[in-house]
């Protein structure tokens, strides 16, 4: 292309822009949501609000390590500054071919992002983003690299400077400036700075060493030593306050070969596979794990279905609640935080609203119950994936100081589904079978998304992928580390990389070659419907894995029971009211006890209900024990009654009574006898059954008519309740719809503040409306229908907004005009009086 076809170069960003194709600028308000929230009225607007400083600094914080360091080094060169020097600064003098292969796409992506703009002979880095990397004594660049020699000097007497000329070897000058530039021509010539530090002294070499890599400032006292002095004579290190010195940024580039950065990092770490399994064992495995959680929300919310812990009065858990709960799941308190939040996430615990707040248990948990386990499984796996709640933070402290509790305030962290599903993503790119090395996980993780500021400090997102690879194992989304069939499935990745013949190992536990490099594509989030199918993909592909639910169970001589498996929930619960559970595993214990059997009778059941319930479900006889267990219990339940008196107990045999009377346990219950069969007590009737009942006997409790009173647990749940929503971080993707329809917008209110006027009309003065008169507006419309000319008009809607548009009229008649409207790419009719002005667009517009 010759000189005279090319383009010409874009003076600011917001023409960059404007060079730009429809494609290319959704491409940018996809990465960055922010800048149409709202929508812009053109490009130039967008171009301002690109070059905020929020909307910047989101932006550096979404590059990987390797684009950050390439905008890091473009704000230590020259503004513009051309390729060359760009490539010089992250190459080096050596010219590092895997900077040299990776750069052009970093700089892609920065002018991808809006942060760089111009051609590669003039690229310039939005001044904000210079502002953020550039060095500054306040404020030290990532690259250690301090002022150049101009800025270094600026305050420096002429005097000094034409001294530090001489004494560097350069003839002196007329003026300040020329001597700058020649000293700064000296640092940045190879041949001439070598001969020069050839000259320096061993120890004065050791102090530049010291600064070379950053931070380039130092002390020095009044009367410097002589190996400061001779660096100070001849400006290779500048004084820049009373007692400190800095390294001038030329001087550091020649030390560093070129290079702004000590260790670029062109490519990404890369996710190594530790150890390998069978995929059928990685499956089983994460299946098996799988069923066992669901066995554990399901006792969590068993635990609580007649009303679980009180909430706090700022919400949330007490610490004395989190520990009762996981002593009664048998697991770690910051495993029972993690079941506790994924319930509630998945929206079957919740508040009950009362005066005397407790969780409980939601409708939805009843209708969760009654689906097949892969889908229940599916479920909580889905709102896992995006929930931004983090369980891992319970027990830590809050920006005030206070503890975080679970179920409390304070827990959302908007990049947790993120991080999730990018841990996901890379072991998803692993063969099928292996699992990674999780420090290889968290570096690609840091290079993808490297720490700045304050955030090298607390390093969250590492916190969050550790937890994800802990949670994805307990909720049986990975087996022994890998990921499994179901996990890839909920993903909605596609089918595993089949490892090479190299990497095959030979054993379960085999390691993998370090030298395995597959590299797998991202995978962007899914949409709720995508999601939705992706999840049902899951569950198909658990459903055969999980064990079938059992209708039996084998009785025991030793008045226990064991399932060999998990059981059909009316079998369940039932043999939970009759029976203790006494061990948990592949197979679960439950022990008979009279307790345990008095709790069944107390439920409504009768003795020849229970035989006929135990010899319906038992693969072995039912034991004599067990049926003399249950007919004992049985011949002497309800054999005493007792009452509201304040309590009373009544009994037909008075012996019994008697004996009761004559027990030193009974002292507490304050009983007396009113009748032969009648004893009145001052405790309660609760208290007088529990007491009956710790002296051996088994007490009914009945009604104010006499009847026995059937105690049944009644399950407590809340009013319907919404799963939380999570915390979005930072405004949404847009969908294509209000992408194409902000993009539209966009380019027609940039049409209507850039298209040339035709001379002798009223154009806008600082962005302002045309105005023009009510008869100049009619016989201008009236016009452009004879011509078919475009008008640029101001216009006020009912609502009082004020808008430019650039339509072409089609007629004009009972004060209104009908015309197509270039903004909202329609024909529209819009009423005479609402105009404010119009202005003919040139012949040539457009």
């Amino acid at each position: 292309m010759s000189t005279e076809d090319r383009p010409p170069a874009p003076r600011s960003l917001a023409e960059a822009l404007r060079a730009r194709g429809d494609a290319s600028l959704g491409a940018l308000l996809r990465s960055r949501p922010d800048l149409i929230t709202p929508v812009p009225t053109d490009l130039t607007q967008l171009a301002t609000r690109a070059g905020t400083r929020a909307s910047v600094v989101r932006a550096l914080e979404r590059l990987d390590r390797f684009a950050l360091q390439t905008a890091e080094a473009l704000a230590v060169a020259a503004d513009p500054a051309a390729y060359g020097e760009l490539l010089g600064l992250m190459a080096g003098d050596d010219a590092d071919p895997a900077v040299v292969a990776a750069l052009p796409h970093a700089l892609d992506v920065l002018r991808e992002q809006a942060l760089v703009w111009g051609g590669d002979d003039r690229l310039r880095l939005v001044r904000t983003a210079r502002e953020l990397l550039a060095p500054s004594p306040q404020h030290p660049s990532p690259t250690g690299l301090g002022p150049t020699v101009q800025e270094a000097t600026a305050g420096m007497s002429p005097g000094r400077i034409q001294e530090i000329v001489t004494a560097a070897g350069l003839p002196s000058t007329h003026d300040s400036v020329s001597a700058v530039t020649a000293l700064a021509g000296l640092f940045t010539d190879r041949a001439r700075m070598a001969a020069l530090l050839a000259e320096a002294p061993a120890d004065s070499l050791d102090v530049l060493e010291r600064l070379v890599w950053g931070p380039p400032y130092g002390q020095v006292t009044a009367d410097p030593a002589p190996r400061l002095r001779w660096l100070l004579d001849r400006g290779l290190l500048l004084p820049t306050a009373p007692g400190t010195v800095v390294l001038p940024r030329e001087v550091a580039l020649h030390l560093r070969r070129g290079l702004a950065h000590r260790a670029p990092e062109p490519v990404p770490p890369v996710v190594e596979a530790a150890t390998a399994h069978r995929p059928q064992v990685v499956d089983s495995t994460a299946a098996g794990q799988a069923y066992t959680a669901l066995a554990t929300v399901e006792e969590l919310l068993k635990d609580w279905d007649e009303g679980g812990p009180a909430v706090l009065r700022a919400g949330g858990l007490s610490v004395r609640d989190l520990k009762r709960t996981a002593v009664a799941l048998d697991v770690p308190e910051p495993v029972a935080a993690f079941w506790v939040e994924l319930a509630y996430a998945a929206g079957l615990i919740a508040s009950d609203g009362e005066a005397d707040e407790r969780y409980a248990a939601t409708p939805a948990y009843d209708e969760w119950l009654e689906q097949p386990a892969a889908e229940r499984w599916s479920r909580l796996a889905t709102a896992w994936l995006a929930a931004t709640r983090t369980a891992g933070l319970v027990g830590g402290r809050d920006a005030k100081d206070r503890t975080l509790s679970a179920l409390g305030p304070g827990l959302d962290r908007s990049a947790a589904p993120e991080v999730r599903h990018r841990v996901l993503a890379l072991l998803a790119g692993l063969p099928e079978g292996a699992a990674p090395a999780a420090g290889s996980v968290l570096a690609r993780l840091r290079w993808e998304r490297p720490l700045r500021g304050a955030q090298r400090e607390d390093d969250l997102r590492g916190r969050l992928a550790e937890w994800a690879l802990s949670e994805a194992e307990l909720l049986g989304v990975t087996g022994r580390g890998a990921l499994s069939a179901h996990g890839r499935a909920l993903l909605g990745a596609p089918a595993a990389p089949a490892p090479s013949p190299e990497a095959e190992p030979s054993g379960p536990g085999d390691k993998l070659p370090v030298h395995h490099h597959h590299r797998p594509a991202p995978l962007a989030p899914l949409s709720s419907a995508e999601q939705a199918v992706a999840s049902a993909a899951a569950a198909r592909l658990l459903a055969p894995l999980l064990p079938e639910p059992l209708d039996h169970v084998l009785l025991q001589a030793d008045l226990t029971a064991v399932a060999p498996g998990p059981l059909r929930r009316p079998l369940a619960d039932m043999l939970g009211v009759l029976a203790d559970v006494e061990s948990k595993g592949g197979a679960t214990v439950y022990r008979f006890t009279p307790g345990s059997v008095r709790r069944a009778l107390d439920a409504g059941q009768a003795a020849s209900d229970l035989h006929a319930f135990l010899a319906a479900h038992s693969r072995t006889p039912v034991p004599q024990p067990l049926a003399y267990l249950i007919d004992d219990v049985a011949r002497r339940h309800g054999h005493l009654r007792v009452g509201a008196a304040s309590a009373y107990v009544r009994c037909d045999d008075d012996a019994v009574l008697s004996e009761i009377l004559a027990d030193k346990r009974a002292a507490g219950l304050g009983l007396r006898r009113l009748a032969p069969t009648v004893l009145a007590a001052q405790a309660d009737p609760s208290g007088l059954l529990e007491g009956l009942r710790a002296m051996g006997f088994a007490p009914a409790a009945e009604s104010a008519e006499g009847d026995v009173l059937i105690t049944r647990a009644l399950a407590h749940r809340t009013p319907p309740r919404s799963a939380p929503e999570p915390v979005p971080d930072g405004p949404p993707v847009p969908d294509d719809t209000l992408l194409a329809a902000a993009l539209r917008a966009i380019r027609a209110g940039d049409l209507a503040t850039t298209t040339p006027r035709k001379p002798g009309t009223s154009p806008a003065v600082n962005g302002e409306l045309p105005r023009t008169g009510a008869a100049e507006t009619l016989a201008t419309m009236q016009a452009a229908v004879l011509t078919g000319g475009a008008l640029w008009i101001g216009y006020v809607n009912a609502e009082g907004a004020a808008s430019q548009r650039v339509i072409a009229p089609i007629r004009v008649e009972g004060g209104f005009v009908t015309a197509y409207d270039h903004t909202a790419d329609e024909v529209r009719t819009y009423p005479l009086h609402r105009i404010t002005g119009v202005a003919e667009l040139a012949d040539d517009a457009g």
